[in-house]
């Protein structure tokens, strides 16, 4: 039988654990708004100050969290894309970085978020140069990417970042193929604005590749 006092003490450990764990889903809920209101309402000159400002709030969230895999893929996320807005020698460095906290979240739990390590990694081997300006990489790409599709195969994300992929490789039937698997895809609870940029983004690519057909 368990005393009264072991079970009163078990009950408190479990109340702060869930009690922790809503706090950081919380967290990450609010740097995925503001992620969305920097990337596709903020005036493109102001997204360097804001995204500034984004990079350090989930910095301080992945410190405080260093064992959860959650906070350190925002981090990667806003990091690389703080690095495509603000350009420069720095950028380089962002998206190193960004790749770190990537890594890292997979050695925690690779399962994470429905597989956006694997779709951040692929977006990363993609659009960072390659050797010897980055270490893009389109093998190590494609891997990752149909990956990420494998977890989540109806996923926005994973559809439109391996599309835009095959886009950018010159494959455009594959690219609009996978453009209007993630133009079908269904809405994220909690993410509206997430979705309306990412799907008027689809359509601009999906432009783009039906006209190179």
């Amino acid at each position: 039988m368990i005393k009264t006092k072991t079970l009163g003490v078990f009950c408190a450990l479990l109340f702060a654990s869930t009690a922790s764990l809503a706090d950081i889903n919380d967290d990450i809920m609010k740097i995925q708004h503001q992620w969305a209101r920097a990337n596709y309402e903020t005036p493109e000159s102001e997204q360097e100050k804001a995204f500034e400002m984004l990079v350090a709030e989930a910095r301080k969230l992945a410190e405080l969290n260093p064992g959860r895999a959650e906070s350190k893929v925002w981090l990667a996320i806003v990091l690389s894309t703080d690095a495509g807005v603000t350009g420069g020698f720095g950028a380089l460095g962002k998206v190193k970085e960004a790749r770190r906290q990537l890594e890292a979240a997979e050695e925690i739990n690779p399962d994470v978020l429905d597989g956006s390590v694997y779709t951040s990694l692929g977006s990363l081997y993609y659009q960072v140069p390659g050797w010897p300006i980055g270490f893009g990489d389109e093998e190590k790409a494609e891997v990752y990417l149909k990956k990420a599709l494998s977890m989540n195969p109806d996923g926005i994300d994973p559809n439109y970042f391996y599309g835009d992929f095959q886009f950018e490789e010159g494959n455009y039937s594959e690219a609009i193929k996978y453009l209007e698997k993630a133009a079908l895809a269904p809405p994220r609870p909690g993410r509206p604005l997430a979705d309306k940029g990412r799907q008027a983004e689809i359509q601009k690519k999906l432009q783009q590749a039906r006209k190179k057909m």
